[in-house]
């Protein structure tokens, strides 16, 4: 079979479930704690492992930032036999109880991307896959970890819609932005990043499964009230031991997929 243009993929060489990072440096950080991997391939922003945890075949592959890259990834994926795909990644938070280093696990995305809408109308729900939600918090039961169940807001741009003056280029900066942020904590929305959304709508109309966590590095409220500007090497909390803690939860999600997929009660 022909390599997938994007991802230089075939089938045979990946497995039905994939890790879904966005920074293809973060790849060989998840499979480093595998029994069992190597790297496939590597083009663009598009690299992917293969190997084994715990018995369990997996994949991991980057899909670089926002919904157009992720939607290629994913797509083409899926032509040579994906069936479970897992977002794994960071985001911010709105909501005061949850902290720096919780685990934000996504059943729901607000779109506000715009790729979501070239596949879909935007009544078309994005949703995860409640088999896959539940395993997300089955991991985090037995491995510790805080973490919060909720909707994220996927969106395209980083740095547009931030209510602080400067956040984009050259001071430019809307009026509307102000309360946008504040709206979606009064919608009780858990996280803002920018692939969930496309990934549960595409899921969804292929029948494949699909679900999504990120580790909260800024409470992006709060940073409003203690910064003078933004300014995202300062408001962002960036450590390995976050990325460990979120590529554990990722892995053992995909390992108890697994076991309850081939009938093994797991315990």
């Amino acid at each position: 079979m022909t390599k997938q243009y994007h991802v230089q993929l075939s089938e045979g060489d990946v497995a039905p479930y994939v890790l879904l990072p966005g920074d293809p440096g973060r790849v060989a950080k998840v499979a480093a704690l595998w029994d069992e991997a190597h790297k496939v391939a590597e083009n663009r922003e598009y690299t992917t492992y293969t190997g084994f945890y715990k018995g369990a075949p997996i994949s991991c592959t980057s899909t670089g930032i926002g919904c157009p890259s992720t939607a290629i990834a994913i797509e083409e994926l899926a032509r040579v036999g994906v069936t479970t795909f897992i977002r794994i990644g960071t985001c911010g938070t709105f909501l005061d109880h949850v902290d720096n280093g919780d685990i934000a696990v996504f059943d729901s995305a607000m779109r506000y991307d715009g790729t979501s809408r070239l596949y879909a109308p935007l009544e078309f729900p994005a949703v995860a896959d409640h088999d896959v939600v539940s395993a997300c918090i089955q991991a985090g039961d037995m491995l510790g970890l805080t973490y919060h169940v909720g909707t994220t807001r996927s969106a395209d741009s980083f740095y547009a819609r931030h209510p602080k003056p400067g956040s984009s280029f050259n001071q430019y900066w809307q009026s509307d932005w102000r309360h946008h942020f504040e709206d979606l904590k009064r919608l009780n929305v858990l996280a803002a990043e920018m692939e969930a959304s496309v990934i549960f709508v595409l899921a969804r109309v292929w029948g494949l499964r699909a679900g999504g966590m990120a580790v909260v590095l800024d409470n992006v409220l709060k940073n409003l009230e203690d910064a003078d500007e933004f300014d995202p090497e300062t408001i962002f909390e960036h450590n390995e031991e976050n990325i460990t803690k979120l590529a554990m939860m990722g892995n053992e999600t995909v390992r108890i997929l697994w076991e309850r997929d081939k009938g093994v009660k797991f315990s």
